[in-house]
């Protein structure tokens, strides 16, 4: 769903209720997310270009962000969607909001994400450099790549999002009435915080470890198991006080569980090689660390509420910005630490400048992409600039 489809949710959502702590906390989990990627960058896990200074020192901070990250995302989306399918004309909103998304992914795929295939082969010894003469063969797919071109890479987010707008709108009159019962089952404080681990746990042993993550659309069924139940979560406690109620009263306990499941997984997550198939240790980890994303994930929600609540003119400004800045951000940590990497400099003034060069990069090509009529669809805008009246969040 893009910014835009985003905002007229928000804004529904906020004059009844002014839960501008949504907005805030998908601001917060996009920014959460262009950090991860520049961190991509400086770990030793494998990505698409690497610096010469990749170590581990990163890795126990990245490892506390990646299991709720994502989720968190497809869960505010899923409250985005339950507001805009109530406004009615299920038919048209189908078909306007799958172009929008069509529109994004299209354009990302042939455009924005094209030099990360290019500077990833390149790393690799399989291209020479030469933009123009690879940037015909991804246009048609020819190659044989150790990548897949034309390709999506971190734009699967906007293809699953696409995909599942389609499996969900048809839905709706059966899921309107499954949203009360939702409600009633996880009114108790206890029942937040347990009920929803029911199933992922099912997914975490019965499918993710025949079905690694992979952003293959038709061969990622772990992964999507887990990002459309988020998304269906946040579609059924978006408009149901009694729930956001219970997580209020659950905040102190998903705290002490989300920073004790912390405490206890990261040095496990330091030595996990040498565990290996220790099934005493690895199973109550897997277990715990399914438990951890979704105690975290209550917890934010909780403490949005509670602090974040309130619009302001920051609020819709970066609420506008947070979808180009997604699209962007990832080409130029790629191009960035491509170039950067490759001049001699030490460790903290190379992430400086590639931490720059991304925050300004995205802050330049989103104030060029709002002021352009035409360019704003290929960024998940709408057409016209929304006109503002009063700092609304956005």
């Amino acid at each position: 769903m893009s910014v835009s489809d985003f905002s007229s949710a928000s804004r529904q959502l906020a004059a009844p209720a002014r839960r501008h702590d949504l907005d805030w906390l998908r601001v917060i989990a996009f920014g959460l997310l262009i950090f991860y990627h520049i961190g991509m960058f400086y770990v030793t896990w494998d990505w698409h270009v690497k610096s010469v200074h990749a170590s581990a020192f990163l890795e126990p901070a990245m490892r506390l962000l990646n299991p709720w990250r994502l989720s968190l995302l497809f869960l505010i989306s899923g409250v985005a969607m339950r507001f805009m399918t109530d406004k009615g004309a299920l038919a048209r909103l189908a078909g306007s909001r799958s172009l929008r998304l069509f529109i994004v992914i299209v354009f990302g795929m042939h455009v924005i994400v094209a030099p990360q295939s290019y500077f990833q082969l390149i790393e690799g010894g399989e291209i020479q450099p030469g933009w123009w003469a690879f940037y015909r063969q991804y246009l048609i797919g020819s190659g044989d790549y150790s990548v897949t071109i034309p390709t999506w890479n971190h734009l699967w987010y906007v293809v699953y999002l696409f995909v599942y707008t389609l499996i969900l709108i048809p839905l709706v009159p059966v899921l309107r009435p499954l949203a009360r019962k939702f409600e009633q089952l996880t009114t108790p404080a206890w029942a937040v915080l347990l009920l929803p681990l029911v199933l992922f746990l099912v997914y975490r042993f019965t499918l993710t470890p025949y079905f690694p993550t992979t952003h293959n659309l038709v061969w990622d069924w772990a992964n999507h198991a887990y990002s459309f139940t988020f998304l269906m979560i946040g579609y059924f406690i978006a408009k149901h006080e009694a729930v956001w109620r219970a997580i209020d009263r659950a905040l102190p306990a998903a705290l002490a569980l989300g920073i004790g499941a912390a405490v206890i997984l990261t040095p496990l997550w330091m030595v996990w090689d040498r565990i290996g198939d220790n099934i005493w240790l690895l199973t109550p980890a897997r277990l715990l660390r399914v438990a951890y994303a979704w105690w975290a994930i209550v917890a934010l929600m909780g403490l949005a509420r509670r602090y974040l609540n309130r619009p302001g003119p920051v609020l819709a400004y970066l609420s506008e910005g947070v979808f180009p800045y997604y699209i962007l951000h990832q080409t130029i940590i790629v191009a960035a630490g491509f170039w950067l990497t490759r001049q001699g400099l030490n460790a903290p003034v190379e992430f400086t400048l590639v931490t720059l060069a991304t925050l300004g990069g995205c802050a330049l090509g989103f104030e060029a992409v709002r002021r352009i009529p035409l360019v704003r669809p290929l960024f998940g805008l709408k057409l016209r600039h929304p006109r503002r009246t009063a700092p609304v969040a956005a």
